[in-house]
């Protein structure tokens, strides 16, 4: 039994951070279902950009689609709807035989949406609304002018991944987020059972801090910030509020473990799967980690539902001038800014593309 087998066993999802379709047309993603224990994939605009620019996979599919008539960002919905579609079709049994806790893909509303609540609610309505598939989140980032969002769009039914989340406190406020428009579906009978997962990044921190940590004490922050937040997760899922809507029929909101892909070249390839292994969580993983993870990986113990040694690991990066939660405020921040740079280049990506190939024909 290899190790992608063993930590499904434990009771963590693994689900692929990346989605192209020629993992579709392949048989590749089915064969990491089949094989790997692959039970859901994610989503992004750099991993749309990535896959549309250097593949030909694409080329037919814009070519058939309108001209001139059709935005860049309209055209990418299209293609990103119909590959994501592909893949929820491929996970719906694992959906189905979970009773929705689990075979779930992940589609982003426009980054530039990010603090725009309205806009967001509308663009996350839609999106879902066009997908006609049951197991699709629509990811909404965690920001200030986010949080309504997420809060407006579970109670209108639609499934969230609420994206960039860097810390226990902005945990804490999606999930308070999701808890309010669970309780108000509640409180004028309509179904409380609305999917949701928390995605909290991780690599990114202890790339921030990989030149101005101690040596001592590198790649470890991101673990501590993870096991920092599972301890709040743990806690309230046993709360007595939560444990309110769970009578009422509601599920839980599942804590994800992002950017999992190893970014110091002197560390494991898996060091943020193996240290990260929790039930009742999932982790998202880069098709690299993943394949790395089947090969050589060896999980040890599970995350401790307190926390284990996070405040003193955390308390070590304050001695050492590292402000925890400033940082995470300007991570939130670059992440946006981040997915918007990869927002714009795939808009110029499909925009040439599209060009090229009407040129060409």
């Amino acid at each position: 039994m290899n190790a992608t087998q063993r930590l499904h066993d434990l009771g963590q999802s693994l689900w692929l951070d990346n989605i192209t379709r020629d993992l579709l047309d392949s048989g590749t993603l089915k064969r990491y279902i089949d094989d790997l224990s692959v039970t859901g994939l994610t989503s992004n605009p750099t991993i749309f950009d990535h896959a549309i620019m250097s593949s030909a996979a694409y080329d037919t599919a814009i070519r058939k689609k309108p001209g001139a008539g059709t935005s860049a960002d309209a055209l990418f919905f299209e293609l990103a709807l119909e590959d994501l579609g592909r893949a929820a079709d491929l996970f719906r049994p694992i959906h189905d035989q979970t009773d929705g806790v689990d075979g779930w893909v992940s589609l982003e509303v426009s980054p530039l949406l990010a603090y725009d609540t309205a806009s967001t609610l509308v663009a996350a309505k839609a999106l879902f609304a066009r997908a006609k598939r049951p197991n699709l989140l629509i990811k909404i980032p965690g920001t200030r002018e986010g949080l309504p969002a997420i809060e407006e769009a579970i109670f209108a039914g639609v499934p969230v991944n609420v994206t960039l989340l860097f810390s226990r406190e902005h945990y804490l406020a999606a999930a308070e987020a999701f808890l309010r428009g669970i309780e108000r579906r509640i409180a004028v009978g309509l179904n409380p059972n609305v999917g949701s997962v928390a995605s909290v990044f991780i690599s990114r921190w202890d790339a921030a801090v990989m030149d101005t940590a101690p040596d001592a004490l590198r790649d470890q922050l991101g673990i501590a910030i993870a096991k920092r937040t599972y301890a709040s997760y743990r806690a309230r899922l046993s709360s007595l509020r939560w444990q309110r809507v769970y009578n009422a029929g509601a599920r839980p909101q599942r804590l994800l473990w992002a950017s999992t892909g190893t970014k110091d070249p002197r560390a494991s390839d898996v060091l943020y799967i193996t240290a990260l292994a929790a039930p009742f969580t999932v982790n998202t993983m880069p098709e690299g980690t993943l394949n790395a993870l089947a090969d050589h990986g060896d999980l040890g113990g599970t995350l401790p539902a307190d926390g284990g040694d996070c405040e003193d690991v955390l308390a070590r990066f304050a001695r050492a001038g590292i402000d925890i939660d400033a940082l995470a405020a300007r991570l939130q921040d670059e992440g946006a800014r981040s997915f918007v740079k990869s927002w714009n280049e795939l808009m110029a990506v499909i925009a040439g593309k599209r060009a090229a190939l009407a040129k060409a024909s």
